[in-house]
């Protein structure tokens, strides 16, 4: 499990530093923050659920971190993605990883690159299973734009942002996220 976190924690790094030199930056000032200390490993288990095709596994959301690496169930699909305001299904490839931009990715980029929202339906039949491995920095990490002139985001810590997100879901039932944190609101 150790080394597949360490490999999962190298590739989302590589990853992350293709996407940030991509919008002609040279760093992005997460590097320091992100390490096996602050990043985390998520093992899924989905059972199945004969009552209804129209169970969550995992209610519509966006990823609250940089980015996210999802290997899913080769076999049991579920995963489904937003797109042009419809729910796609994301076919699982057994090649193939997914990775998903998260919240952080978003303000830092300044909307260059957007977290997707997405969810899990169970199966009815089978059980699926994903592993999820979540690009985090520390609590304490301040989050700003890669271009904080022209940012459309105030600068945050990641603790300030999970306790927003927390605090919205106990007060509304789901998750408000980045727009609270517009320069304009």
């Amino acid at each position: 499990m150790q080394e597949y976190a360490n490999a999962m924690q190298e590739l989302a790094k590589s990853i992350a530093g293709v996407l940030v030199a991509n919008m002609g930056a040279q760093r992005g000032g997460w590097e320091d923050n992100c390490n096996a200390s602050t990043c985390f490993m998520r093992l899924n288990r989905y059972p199945p659920c004969p009552i209804s095709p129209e169970v969550f596994g995992l209610v519509p959301h966006t990823d609250s971190d940089f980015l996210t690496i999802l290997h899913q169930d080769e076999h049991v699909g579920g995963l489904q993605l937003m797109k042009d305001s419809k729910w796609v299904a994301v076919k699982p490839n057994p090649d193939a990883l997914v990775v998903n931009i998260g919240d952080l990715f978003q303000a830092w980029s300044n909307d260059v690159y957007k977290s997707v929202e997405h969810k899990v339906m169970v199966n009815q039949e089978v059980e699926r299973h994903s592993i999820a491995y979540f690009l985090c920095p520390s609590y304490e990490a301040f989050i700003g734009c890669y271009d904080e002139e022209n940012s459309i985001y105030k600068r945050f810590t990641f603790g300030e942002y999970r306790s927003q997100i927390q605090k919205d879901v106990k007060a509304s039932g789901h998750k408000v996220g980045l727009p609270r944190f517009l320069v304009s609101t």
